[in-house]
């Protein structure tokens, strides 16, 4: 048909050969007949004109109507915009045949602005199914059902509308023979995106007709190179808009009348919800196990299961097909890493029906580039996948056909899926309940190095333990894995405060067992890691101090809460490899420190004075002590103070010291006796009366009490325990020579008492007194400067006194005092006591002020005695 309305209503066909079919026009073409052309023929118009015949209405170059026609399907294809279900192809060549169709007819009887307009706005074209019908070695062939027809009271104007319905009815029915679409994208240099063949169809155009289509087409994709670069601007959400450029050319007859061939090109937008979303997946089976092959090769085995969401109008049954799955690489640039192939199983895909995708996929050995460390940085492309996995983030695999397909697989359909790489979001998994216990187990503290620098490892308090972990397994691992190695940070908690932070960043040895559920949370592993000191900083010794003191003083096991995050070496069939950073969390019971302090049992032995002054000893001496906990210590230096009513008397050093549950046998202690220089008058007075009563045998308990100097690198640590004071009773002396006492033995037993006196002699002619003294100290000489004493004789009755300020030695072992006067007490019962025992023996009671030298030391006490055995003689 002519672009000039003036031109014949039909004129002469132009052959398929002349027409520009390189040229993405809306314009319809015919042949021109010279003036000296053969007669009349079936090709001659029925209505002859001039060449020179002026043309109605303007120039001759003015674009078809027909070709101009059609604009974007989706404005005319359907009363709805549900047009993301078609296919590009498909819709594009039934809008453009059947548009041009009715067009070129009507513009016969019409204006051409009058039946552009109709055609636009009456037209109706909704496939109602898309079906492959076979896959070719070329393409597809897909079976189209659809159905056309024009609906005038979609037109705005009347008389556009009455014009439209009149022409249509003179018309009826149009016939099209077989044609070719092909389909450019003109924002990609014009690629061929691919063609479809259309058979010849009848079509109906009156108004409230409608043609059902049911036709096979045979589909072929374009240039391979440039659907993937379309693909993947869609894949990566860059494909705002989409123009497609449908051009065929149409060989149409009106009953009796050939229409010849219309060249006709026409261009299509989509844009916004017209360009159809990537469909949603979710995976909603996964399960990985080992398969092991008749000569012992074993590999991992994937199998999972994908649900698609489809909207889209396609019956097609897709063969089994292989895939290559990718990860990132440590920069968005670098090439993504294959880790595993993977192969779907055949599957039917049916109109707006959802899918399920079955996939099984084998994973042989990790590549060595997911494990490398990155440039720059201390993480491998894994570390980064598993880190963003278990912390709940949407991580990215990709998905790429495989060069290497199925043998029936045609060649297009490879080089298509092996060229497009598609984005595979998957969510991470919270790992809040991966750790369902955690113990420990042998625990063993080390105090600091007092000689350390501060702020340093060495200058920490160090715990040792068997770590043990249950971690729970997810219910798809079926495959047996190893952990060989553990290292992590652990922040620990009491009551909801942080106390402090344990140092786990050395690589610890681990082992792991597998055990099998019986209830409900699938499996467990059961690792166990023996930790060897590591350092706990303590960051808040307010919350130290108080753990400490439900440990001493409770009775109920103390909770810890430990959030850790763990680096793991795992062994595995496909490798071995280092999972880092996995946050976990857990609860551990700390059981009470039996506060039972009477169980320890101190006692003294190797008495030694190694410096004195005025008014302080300095003393050193081997201690036996029963530790009634299951903790283990060691302890390179302590300083703690002495106390008693709360005031400062001393202080004990322990050094080198491995504290061990039950007994604990030769610990060399050294002691500081100074009432005086800590505690001033007062503390000399409550020290001499400790003393005194300590040495008369009466039941005395001294305070320890650590400070900032206990642990000179940690001051802090040591004033966090300073809330903690311990009462213990005092140590009794070993004295030597005494039945049952054994001062390796740790019980105590023998020295109920002092024994500082263990024999009196009394001689009533010279009215003098001997006693045999047990010095407790084995090495150091002391010295009795005065005595003023008297014995009682049934607690109350005197005997006599002693009145004596000549010193005397009291050597090591035992001394022999020299005979001391007594001023007996003759008109007392206690006195004929006395004389009715002689030649034997009685029991008397004595109390006593005495004046002691211990090198420089100078003081004075007293002393009670109960019970003293005597003899008496002439």
């Amino acid at each position: 048909m002519s672009d000039n309305p003036s031109s014949p209503l039909l004129g002469p066909t132009r052959s398929g050969d002349d027409v520009d079919r390189g040229r993405p026009t809306s314009t319809s073409t015919r042949s021109r007949r010279s003036p000296s052309s053969s007669p009349p023929a079936e090709s001659t118009p029925l209505l002859s004109r001039e060449e020179d015949h002026p043309r109605y209405g303007g120039d001759s170059s003015t674009t078809s109507p027909a070709a101009s026609s059609l604009r974007t399907l989706q404005g005319v294809s359907s009363p709805s915009k549900g047009a993301k279900g078609r296919r590009w192809p498909t819709v594009v060549a039934l809008a453009v045949l059947g548009t041009s169709c009715i067009l070129i007819i009507i513009l016969g009887f019409f204006a051409p602005a009058v039946a552009r307009e109709y055609a636009l706005q009456a037209l109706v074209v909704e496939p109602t199914n898309v079906s492959v019908d076979s896959f070719t070695s070329n393409g597809v062939r897909a079976r189209v059902q659809a159905t056309f027809g024009l609906d005038a009271s979609r037109v705005r104007h009347r008389a556009v509308r009455d014009f439209g319905r009149a022409g249509t009815w003179i018309v009826g029915q149009i016939k099209s023979e077989e044609s070719t679409v092909r389909v450019y994208v003109p924002e990609y240099g014009n690629v061929l995106l691919g063609l479809a063949s259309v058979p010849a169809m009848t079509l109906d155009i009156r108004n409230g007709h409608y043609t059902k289509l049911d036709f096979l087409t045979d589909v072929q994709p374009g240039e391979v190179s440039g659907i993937r670069t379309i693909a993947n601007d869609w894949l990566e959400g860059q494909l705002g808009q989409l123009r497609l450029k449908g051009e065929t050319e149409l060989r149409i007859k009106a009953g009796p009348f050939r229409l010849g061939t219309q060249s006709v090109s026409e261009t299509f937008a989509f844009e916004g919800h017209d360009l159809p979303a990537i469909p949603r997946h979710d995976l909603t089976k996964l399960n990985l196990r080992e398969v092991r092959s008749k000569n012992g090769k074993s590999w991992a085995v994937v199998n999972a299961t994908v649900a698609i969401t489809n909207d889209f109008p396609v019956d097609l049954a897709v063969p089994p097909l292989m895939f290559d799955l990718l990860v990132p690489n440590c920069m968005p640039y670098d090439p993504l890493i294959e880790v595993a192939q993977a192969t779907t199983r055949a599957f039917e895909i049916h109109p707006k029906t959802d899918i399920e995708l079955d996939v099984d996929g084998v994973l042989q050995e990790l590549p060595e580039m997911l494990t490398r460390t990155c440039p720059n940085s201390d993480s491998s492309p894994l570390d980064a996948l598993v880190a963003g996995y278990i912390h709940g983030e949407e991580m990215t695999a990709y998905v790429r056909g495989s060069a290497s397909q199925p043998r029936h697989t045609p060649d297009w359909l490879s080089e298509i899926i092996s060229s497009v790489t598609v984005p595979l979001p998957f969510p991470g998994r919270s790992f809040d309940h991966l750790m369902k216990k955690f113990s420990l187990a042998d625990v063993h503290v080390s105090l600091p190095d007092p000689f350390a620098e501060p702020d340093t490892p060495d200058a920490q308090p160090k715990v040792s333990a068997v770590v043990k972990a249950w971690v729970a397994l997810p219910e798809q691992l079926n495959m047996p894995i190893n952990v060989s190695r553990v290292r992590a940070d652990a922040d620990v908690f009491y009551h909801g405060k942080k106390l402090g932070r344990l140092d786990l960043s050395r690589w610890q040895d681990a082992n792991s067992t597998r055990v099998n559920s019986t209830g409900e949370g699938g499996s467990t592993m059961l690792v166990q890691s023996p930790v060897k000191d590591a350092p706990l900083n303590i960051t808040d010794s307010d919350v130290f101090s108080r753990l400490v003191q439900d440990l001493v003083f409770g009775d109920k096991s103390v909770p810890l809460h430990i959030k850790v995050r763990v680096d793991v070496e795992v062994s595995a069939v496909m490798g071995q490899f280092t999972i880092k950073d996995i946050p976990a969390e857990g609860d551990i019971s700390v059981h009470p420190i039996r506060n039972d302090f009477n169980s320890v049992k101190p006692n003294v032995g190797d008495l030694r004075i190694v410096e004195t002054t005025d008014s302080s000893l300095t003393i050193q001496a081997t201690v036996n002590f029963s530790n009634p906990t299951d903790y283990s210590a060691y302890i390179p230096f302590v300083r703690v103070n002495i106390l008693h009513n709360d005031t400062v008397l001393g202080h004990m050093t322990v050094k080198d010291l491995n504290f061990v549950p039950g007994l604990n046998k030769n610990v060399v202690a050294e002691a500081v006796w100074n009432p005086l220089g800590l505690g001033g008058k007062g503390g000399q007075k409550i020290g001499r009366e400790l003393l005194s009563q300590y040495i008369s045998g009466w039941n005395t308990t001294v305070t320890l009490k650590t400070d900032e100097s206990t642990i000179p690198s940690q001051p802090a640590l040591g004033r966090a325990l300073a809330a903690l004071e311990v009462t213990v009773p005092t140590p009794r002396l070993g004295t030597p020579g005494q039945p049952g006492d054994d001062p390796s033995d740790g019980d105590g037993d023998g020295n109920s008492a002092p024994h500082l006196i263990g024999d009196v002699t009394m001689h009533l002619i010279s009215s003098t007194a001997t006693f045999t003294l047990i010095s407790p100290l084995p090495h150091t000489t002391m010295y009795i400067t005065n005595i003023d004493a008297t014995a009682f004789y049934h607690h109350t009755e005197p005997i006599g006194t002693i009145l004596y300020d000549i010193p005397f030695a009291v050597s090591p072992g035992k001394t022999q005092t020299p005979r001391l006067p007594v001023d007996w007490s003759l008109d007392s019962v206690g006195y004929e006591a006395v004389k009715s025992a002689l030649g034997g023996r009685l029991k008397l009671d004595t109390k006593a002020n005495v004046g002691v030298r211990i090198g420089r030391f100078v003081d004075r006490i007293w002393f009670e005695g109960k019970g003293i055995g005597a003899k008496v003689r002439f």
